[in-house]
């Protein structure tokens, strides 16, 4: 038996199923590369689903957390400690806003901004008590709690754990006018992500954050960008909603907040919205710890320093350049992206085909929704490193498939 099998029998035997990856058992990573447990290399084109925007393994970033776990890893947040202050100072300059609430998963992060826009809408929009009201979009993934599935148009994401929570209404994704047409007195946000990474990588109209801004301002509704997946540097800005010169009220951050090495998410806004949480009414033991705040810092600044934005617009234009090559192929619906967030997408049900077929080739992607694959790079990738993998799934794409009989 191979050490693979072993892994993989040990983790069938002990592991709920709730997941159902690709059988390939990592062992160890570097810059853009993965290896498995036999040694075997492989390019990684997914990035732990935009964590790792500064590559695995950033010496800066494993350095800063070594320091840090040698002198203090946690105090909770009954006592202040010496590293949360400067984190947070440095996220807010970066992104433009006067505070932030730390928290550890993106999911967690949604639920803070759920719970501060609610708390906004009684308290100073007047909203009747237990009657607020979020937009959401359809085809939108903002993670897995209880109340998040709730709001998902993906039926299996929710089936078998109501009753939903109520207080939320979907509207089409890219539809400025949906949105104003939903918008009641009882409104108090509408959530949404820049670019949905999860239905597929999903783009807006043009104009689209300008215009929901303006109905949003119109209207006295928190706008909340949810950059978890598309924030830090992913699509060629710091955040996507600088594409468009906008400013939304609330903003989620996660994933590459630690560059892949620590659970750390963070929501950011105006101090007069940020003042609607006052003491015991929201927390976190883990949230701003001292390893996660100098993680997280070591994070920030490699997305500076390296001008990531930058190699996300040049590097991704190589990438989406190339894979535009197979747009005369009668399988492939679009090829579609920003940055170095890029899509294609088939007619037919054959992404899970192609990505397990990339995976012996060398390359890790992944499928969504049967007919799209993603590939989220690290934003480290080089010219050649973007042309080798190119090349590599080119070739994989163009082999003759059989599509599965219904």
């Amino acid at each position: 038996m191979s050490r693979t099998d072993e892994c993989l029998e040990v983790v069938d035997r002990y592991s709920a199923r709730n997941y159902a990856p690709i059988p390939v058992v990592i062992h160890r990573g570097e810059g853009i590369y993965l290896y498995d447990v036999e040694g075997r290399e492989y390019m990684d084109m997914l990035s732990a689903y935009s964590a790792v925007n500064q590559g695995h393994q950033h010496p800066h970033i494993v350095d800063a957390m070594v320091k840090q776990v040698k002198t203090l890893a946690l105090t909770s947040r009954a006592f202040h400690n010496d590293k949360m202050g400067p984190f947070l100072q440095k996220l807010c300059e970066m992104a433009g806003f006067d505070k932030a609430l730390p928290m550890n998963t993106g999911a967690e992060g949604v639920e803070t901004a759920i719970k501060l826009a609610r708390r906004w809408a009684y308290r100073d929009k007047k909203v009747p008590a237990d009657q607020a009201e979020i937009i959401v979009c359809e085809g939108n993934f903002h993670g897995r709690t209880t109340t998040i599935v709730g709001f998902s148009s993906d039926d299996g994401a929710k089936e078998g754990f109501g009753p939903i929570t109520p207080g939320f209404k979907a509207v089409s994704y890219g539809d400025a006018a949906a949105l104003e047409a939903a918008i009641t007195p009882n409104t108090a946000a509408f959530l949404v992500e820049p670019i949905q990474g999860e239905a597929g990588v999903v783009l807006p109209p043009d104009g689209y954050l300008k215009a929901i801004q303006t109905i949003c301002k119109k209207h006295n509704v928190l706008l909340i960008c949810d950059e978890i997946q598309t924030g830090l540097c992913r699509t060629g800005n710091m955040f996507r909603f600088q594409a468009e010169a906008v400013t939304p009220d609330v903003v989620i951050v996660g994933k590459a907040l630690s560059g892949g090495l620590y659970p750390i998410s963070a929501v950011l806004a105006s101090d007069a919205l940020m003042s609607v949480f006052d003491p015991g009414s929201h927390g976190s033991t883990y949230g701003g710890n001292p390893l996660a705040s100098a993680v997280g810092m070591a994070a920030l600044d490699v997305l500076v320093d390296e001008k990531l934005d930058e190699r996300a617009r040049t590097m991704g234009a190589r990438f989406t350049a190339a894979l535009e090559t197979m747009a005369s192929d009668p399988r492939v619906k679009e090829v579609r992206g920003a940055g170095l967030l890029i899509a294609i997408e088939f007619h037919e049900p054959i992404a899970k085909i192609k990505v397990k077929a990339l995976a012996k080739a060398g390359v890790l992607a992944k499928d969504t929704h049967e007919t799209t694959i993603r590939f989220a790079p690290p934003l480290i990738i080089s010219e050649d490193q973007v042309d080798a993998a190119t090349k590599i799934i080119l070739e994989v794409l163009k082999a003759p498939v059989k599509v599965p009989s219904a």
